[in-house]
């Protein structure tokens, strides 16, 4: 059983005093940013949770929701904020929002930085290691978790998309359509979306009794455009590709391009999670669709209302559909003449 970690502690730590420790915790402006930083970053290394005690001297509510997402760029994070933003605004609601690109520790540190400043707590924690960390930072604070994996999610309100059943669809349109390879561009391997993703084109593959064929990639258009250099030098080139994410597969479509390889006509190309500029560019992405900014409305509406007929002891949990949107980049049947099958 892990000692509690006291403020002393931290103070110890941090070569601060006590009073120093609570002023940067609760946010008082009269801590040198410096010194804030170091209290906050001791801290989350020791996974300090002040006492109930101590926090039910201030428990009046504040209206603020706290949203830790590892990233703050890109359209994903983007039309998720959207999404909670829309209704935190029809509930009042203010939003203190901060990212942690992808840290453990500083992901601590953000959440013990937001207590006793938030009522309630969105934490979009996809990596599988070192998440059972969550639940120190998260005692005691109503939070739901996005995209997190069952293993932690099951202790906490939880949302999530049917990552896995989106990728079996679309490998099964791609299928349809007469593509015999299938290249797959991964996402992180300790992200938990790309690991169900992948997990998804395994299955399919392996049920048609095709060979796979993963590259490794990490959500960034430019491991996209890696990725599609990779495939394109490859003796055999695929008949499409499957990106676990839109943004890799837009990267993919950009080092198509430049190599002069028609998309479809040469080799299809699909994504995963249509982003909105999925549908603007030319060709028109094929995507597996995930209502993104509903995803960030309906965690906060799982925050703030729960469950109807959820006991208090059982964590309510919600998962949600995919969608497959058919574009020109993989349309139903094979464009263009056929071409040569290697073997």
């Amino acid at each position: 059983m892990r000692v509690a970690v006291t403020i002393k502690d931290v103070a110890r730590e941090a070569h601060v005093s006590v009073a120093t420790v609570s002023r940067a915790l609760n946010g008082h402006d009269n801590v040198a940013a410096a010194v804030r930083a170091r209290v906050l970053q001791v801290a989350g290394t020791l996974r300090y949770s002040p006492h109930h005690a101590a926090r039910s001297l201030s428990s009046r509510r504040t209206g603020t929701i706290g949203v830790v997402l590892p990233d703050l760029h890109g359209e994903f994070f983007s039309e998720l904020m959207r999404g909670i933003d829309l209704v935190a605004r029809e509930r009042g609601l203010h939003l203190l929002v901060s990212s942690y690109h992808g840290n453990p520790v500083e992901q601590g540190t953000a959440m013990l930085a937001m207590r006793g400043r938030v009522d309630g707590l969105l934490v979009m924690s996809p990596s599988g290691p070192g998440a059972g960390d969550l639940d120190d930072p998260l005692q005691g604070l109503p939070s739901v978790l996005i995209n997190t994996p069952a293993s932690v999610a099951n202790t906490h309100g939880a949302i999530s998309v049917d990552n896995h059943g989106g990728a079996l669809a679309m490998m099964q349109h791609l299928r349809a359509a007469g593509h015999a390879r299938i290249a797959f561009i991964a996402g992180p391997a300790d992200n938990f979306d790309a690991r169900e993703r992948r997990r998804g084109y395994l299955d399919a593959s392996s049920a048609d009794g095709s060979a796979p064929w993963v590259v490794d990639g990490d959500f960034s258009e430019s491991s996209g455009c890696h990725a599609g250099e990779q495939l394109l030098a490859a003796t055999s080139r695929p008949d499409a590709v499957f990106a676990a994410n839109d943004m890799m597969a837009l990267g993919c479509l950009y080092a198509f391009n430049r190599a002069g390889v028609r998309v479809p006509h040469d080799i299809a190309l699909a994504g995963f999670d249509d982003i909105p500029l999925a549908r603007y560019v030319h060709p028109a992405l094929t995507t597996v669709r995930v209502d993104i900014s509903d995803l960030g409305g309906r965690a906060l509406r799982l925050l703030l209302d729960g469950t109807p007929g959820s006991g208090a002891d059982q964590a309510a949990s919600i998962r949600l559909p995919t969608r497959l949107v058919v574009r020109d980049s993989s349309p139903a049947t094979r464009s263009g003449a056929a071409r040569p099958r290697e073997t």
